[in-house]
């Protein structure tokens, strides 16, 4: 929903069956116009068309056409489209080529239909054609013959319902006859001229394929004697091949781990130092006898050196002893070192003969895999030609068997399209069809006619129901008047004091029982519960435009806040145009422009009416800045003493619209009150004044609908209680009546 009030609800469009019966009755004029006009219409069309007639024939198709010679033979390649046969590619091409140029030409040539004005024409039984016909191309009659030919599939079935029409029943059944038989003549003379094609073309063939046969067997007996090449399988040689090869694979992974287990013993034994000779693999020592000797010796010198150490207590290094011990001590170290020296260099020579026989066993595994590669080539362009004298030799045999049954086919005329239904002269015609259009025509035209009817509901952009006001205005609704005319009118029984002329805006007064005066009583009530807790003491009537009614809407309430015994003053704040001195016959000498500039007091202004607890202030003369002046303090000040002495006071103003008279008074006031008049205001309009009352921040009570006909459709069953005249009966206000003659001024007011 918008977010501006004064905005109406956007919702989704929904069909609202009861908003087009009223749009259909409020216009039933417009409604039932367009429809007779379309149903005469398409009558009148409908009979003056020409009498269409449509002959049918029936065709069948095979998709699979009689073999006399015999099915397919197994093993063999099927050549030609029959594998297709089966698919809707078929049905269709078939119904293109019943309808086709070449079929056309062939029927106009038969019959001669390019000089038939009547078939060129397409004129009826006896029509007489043009005295100054011409006779048109055979290409034009065939094109003209395609335009009223049609194929329609009969569906689940191999058959077609082939139709023709035209105006002459005769000459429409003789002409698609001749279409039929020229189409089952041109299949015929296709098959039989693709068949003598395909002969010539498959002997054509088999003399080439004959010489390719000769060629490809000589290609592969000269191969086998330029290779050398036996009976033996290639597979053999090859098992042999990928044996010696497996072999050397397995010799060099173990080749590989030895060089591997030596490379690491050298590496080992590389990192032997000087000063601990002892820091070997424990597998070293016991795959070396003498290493582990010599390992032996020099931890019994390291011992014996540790011991005179301890034994002599530390010795200086020139001890003797220890000098004998430290010089057996080095000779170990260099033995164990010397013997290290000669393992690795046994190693190192072990390593290279280990390369030396894997780089032999890689060049056996290259030249086996090449001789490999090389018998694969062989067996590869062995297999080529083998295969190609294979093909060559297959294709001969198809061909030559294909040759001898389109020579035989050739000798037979066999046909897979079979006409089953022959053309009928057709008994009634097809077109125009008088029922089913002028059905269409008024279904047509109850169409239109109901569109026509909503698109003048929609064009209608004024303010009619109070649905209008509420959602399409975002407003309150408070309640309407009906129009002050008819039953309306004050009673000519008037009460003593009123106005001889009967003034129309004081019905409420003079006919208390009358349905404007129950309008706006309800008014009443709806402006005092709205408010309940503060209520509505200084009101603001005004318009969105001129001649709305808003004078009478403020009179109408003013009347009946006074007759609920309130002590009521109407203040015409319109001075521009005034009228409330009209209404109750009064000057318009003194009033709210002379108050405010004399510094009258303001019960000299204040004028009492025939209306019991009413009072009215008329305008005064109109000044030349009523803006100005009903914006200045002066003004607020004088209106704060009238509202002390009063209970209500109504505010008569100029529309929003013209002036911004109103804007002003709205700040003021305690409520707002818009009226809109039905069937004349537009959406926008009152939308417009809306949002300007809004924008100045008025307090806005809700809008009052005027001048409402209940005699439209609009009202016909929602507000039937104001058709009436109002709640009371007839006698009972006759009643009331007689009591009021007698009371001189003195009336007793109304229930509310």
């Amino acid at each position: 929903m918008s977010s501006d009030p004064s905005q109406p609800d956007r919702t989704e469009p929904v069909v609202d069956l009861t908003a087009v019966w009223r749009a259909v009755r409020k216009h039933w004029v417009t409604t039932l116009a367009v429809a007779l006009a379309i149903t005469f219409g398409a009558a009148f069309w409908t009979l003056s068309q020409k009498k269409i007639y449509e002959a049918h024939g029936t065709v069948l198709f095979d998709p699979n056409p009689p073999r006399p010679l015999g099915g397919r033979v197994e093993g063999v390649v099927e050549m030609g489209a029959g594998a297709v046969w089966d698919t809707r590619e078929y049905y269709e091409t078939q119904y293109q080529l019943i309808t086709s140029s070449r079929v056309a030409v062939r029927a106009v040539q038969q019959l001669g239909l390019h000089r038939d004005a009547g078939f060129v024409q397409n004129l009826p039984p006896g029509g007489l054609p043009k005295s100054a016909f011409e006779p048109v191309s055979e290409d034009d009659a065939a094109e003209i013959l395609r335009a009223r030919l049609r194929v329609e599939a009969i569906k689940n079935s191999r058959m077609a319902n082939v139709r023709l029409t035209d105006a002459n029943p005769e000459r429409a059944a003789r002409v698609l006859s001749v279409v039929v038989d020229a189409y089952v003549e041109q299949n015929l003379d296709d098959a039989l001229t693709l068949t003598s094609s395909a002969a010539d073309w498959l002997r054509t063939q088999l003399d080439k394929l004959k010489v390719d046969l000769e060629e490809s067997e000589m290609s592969l007996h000269d191969y086998k004697m330029d290779k050398n090449i036996l009976s033996v399988a290639f597979d053999d040689q090859s098992n042999m091949l990928r044996g010696q090869m497996s072999q050397i694979s397995m010799r060099m992974t173990t080749l590989a781990d030895e060089r591997a287990g030596l490379q690491a013993r050298v590496t080992e034994l590389s990192k032997v130092g000087i000063e601990n000779p002892t820091s070997l693999p424990a597998s070293e020592f016991t795959k070396s006898e003498t290493l582990s000797n010599l390992r032996s010796k020099y931890d019994d010198t390291v011992s014996e050196r540790d011991e005179i150490k301890v034994r002599i207590g530390q010795p200086g290094p020139n001890h003797p002893e220890v000098l004998a011990a430290e010089a057996k001590v080095a000779a170990a170290r260099d033995a164990m070192l010397a013997e290290v020296r000669n393992i690795r260099g046994a190693l190192e020579r072990d390593l290279a003969i280990v390369r030396r026989h894997e780089g032999d066993l890689g060049g056996q595994f290259e030249r086996a895999k090449t001789q490999a590669m090389d018998l694969n080539l062989l067996e590869i362009e062995f297999n080529r030609l083998r295969r190609s004298k294979e093909n060559t030799e297959k294709l001969y045999s198809l061909v030559l068997e294909r040759t001898k049954e389109s020579d035989l086919t050739r000798m037979l005329r066999v046909n897979n399209i079979q006409v089953i239904d022959r053309p009928r002269i057709p008994g009634a015609p097809i077109r125009p069809n008088v029922p089913l259009n002028v059905i269409a025509g008024t279904l047509l035209g109850l169409v239109m006619g109901v569109g026509a009817a909503l698109g003048r509901g929609i064009l209608d952009r004024t303010v009619k129901t109070p649905e209008d006001v509420e959602k399409g205005l975002g407003a309150t609704f408070l309640g309407l008047l009906p129009e002050l005319t008819g039953a309306a009118r004050p009673s000519p029984k008037r009460r003593r004091g009123a106005p001889a002329g009967g003034n129309l805006e004081l019905v409420v007064h003079h006919s208390p029982m009358s349905s404007i005066a129950e309008a706006a009583r309800a008014i009443r009530t709806n402006l005092l519960f709205m408010a309940p807790d503060k209520p509505y003491r200084t009101l603001l009537v005004t318009s969105a435009g001129p001649a709305e009614g808003k004078t009478t809407v403020a009179t109408c309430i003013a009347i009946a806040m006074a007759q609920a015994g309130k002590r009521v003053v109407l203040i015409d704040c319109d001075l521009r145009r005034p009228r409330v001195h009209r209404v109750f016959g009064r000057t318009n000498e003194a009033g709210v422009t002379t108050a405010l500039l004399d510094d009258k007091d303001e019960k000299s202004v204040a004028h009492p009416t025939e209306v019991p607890n009413l009072s009215v202030i008329v305008a005064g003369p109109i000044p030349p800045n009523p803006a100005e002046l009903l914006q200045s303090e002066r003004f607020r000040t004088w209106l704060k003493k009238i509202e002390s002495q009063y209970d209500n006071v109504i505010l008569d103003s100029p529309p929003l619209v013209a002036v911004t008279d109103s804007a002003i008074l709205s700040t003021i006031a305690d409520g707002t009150v818009v009226v809109v008049r039905a069937f004349k205001t537009r959406k926008e309009l009152a939308q417009y004044s809306l949002r300007t009352l809004r924008d100045v921040s008025a307090r806005v009570a809700g809008v009052v609908l005027n001048a409402v006909n209940l005699d439209r459709d609009e009202y016909r069953y929602s507000y039937q209680y104001y058709r009436r005249d109002g709640y009371y009966s007839e006698n009972k206000q006759q009643e009331q009546e007689s009591r009021d003659r007698g009371d001189d001024h003195e009336q007793s007011r109304p229930a509310a």
